[in-house]
């Protein structure tokens, strides 16, 4: 396990992930993007897992899915919902 300063408890694992160049190009993109916009770079690694912690938060699930299309798909479907319900309670992102 490893600790870090945003999971003190130490539950942090180490994951091991394939991405193309251009996804890493994009997560290094929205790196250095926060860092001349705000002065903070965010790592791959915060990224990532900003990104699970939004699917948790839209109750995305892995149940019968067969690809990673349909996973896109699931976010996009889910993201549209959450936003839809955003804008009814006059609520802005």
């Amino acid at each position: 396990m490893i600790k870090r300063p945003d999971n003190p408890d130490g539950n942090a694992h180490r994951v091991i992930t394939f991405l193309t160049r251009d996804e890493l190009d994009f997560l290094d993109k929205v790196g250095k993007d926060a860092l001349f916009s705000a002065g903070t770079k965010l790592s791959r690694s915060k990224i990532i897992s900003a990104i699970v912690d939004v699917m948790r938060r839209l109750g995305i699930d892995g149940a019968g899915l067969r690809s990673k299309k349909e996973l896109e798909r699931r976010i996009i479907k889910a993201m549209k919902r959450e936003r839809k319900g955003e804008q009814k309670n006059g609520t802005v992102l």
